[in-house]
């Protein structure tokens, strides 16, 4: 496979499970994660497994606007240096997060519906001129079953009135439903880019053991015993990414 493909929350999890299985593959993958420390075991596991693998990790924060224009720009750098034609084939917006007491990022925004949409929005922007110039661009979302039981609270997007963990999470997700078909609806004919919402199920990944109350962690350690292994969770995210025609 020789596409090009960039996976975020790509040191754990479904993460770390689809950037191996694509390198295993022969795509070059960029892989982002927030810490240097993960995001080189990360690379190190990858490069054991598979030795000819092409693959490189970026650090970035992607709660953080800033840092999400600075991985965009990193990313534009090493294409520009890797090959003569710089395109990206595809973007898998894996990059998720759980948020059990209210939080705001470094921009004010209430960080789940930061993380868990606004990042694969902007960084979709930002990377679009890559990804169009791909004879078959794709921007694959990892989202959740649980956004058919959401709402869009439209009047408090912030919830600042009422938060609860659960209905943030849940409402990024039909975030990341409606960004995916306005993005089709706009500019699938224009560009031949596709997009695609990916929904894994429940895996046994530690989304919601990082930023929760004792409750919630324990809560989450129990239910997730029921969750597929990661391995098994990235499968739909793989096959959007490279099968030649996913719709069929």
């Amino acid at each position: 496979d020789k596409r090009t493909i960039l996976v975020t929350g790509a040191t754990s999890g479904i993460g770390l499970a689809t950037a191996k299985a694509l390198a295993g593959m022969g795509a070059f993958v960029i892989g982002s994660g927030r810490s240097v420390e993960r995001c080189q075991k990360a690379e190190a596991l990858i490069r054991r497994d598979y030795p000819d693998s092409r693959v490189t990790y970026l650090t970035a924060d992607l709660s953080s606007q800033q840092q999400i224009r600075h991985l965009a720009r990193d990313i534009r750098s090493i294409l520009v240096k890797t090959f003569e034609k710089p395109v990206l084939d595809t973007l898998i917006n894996n990059a998720g997060a759980f948020y059990s007491r209210y939080t705001e990022t470094e921009d004010g925004i209430e960080a789940t519906f930061a993380v868990n949409h606004l990042a694969p929005f902007l960084l979709t922007h930002e990377l679009f001129p890559l990804l169009a110039a791909s004879e078959e661009g794709r921007v694959v979302t990892v989202g959740s079953g649980s956004h058919f039981h959401a709402k869009m609270k439209w009047r408090d997007l912030q919830l600042h009135r009422f938060y609860f963990g659960w209905n943030a999470y849940k409402q990024s997700k039909l975030g990341n439903v409606l960004f995916t078909h306005e993005f089709n609806r706009r500019f699938r004919q224009k560009t031949g880019i596709r997009a695609f919402v990916a929904d894994p199920g429940l895996v046994q990944t530690p989304i919601a053991m990082k930023q929760s109350g004792f409750i919630v962690k324990t809560f989450w350690k129990h239910h997730i015993k029921k969750g597929a292994l990661p391995e098994e969770g990235a499968k739909t995210s793989i096959f959007l990414a490279t099968d030649p025609n996913p719709l069929k």
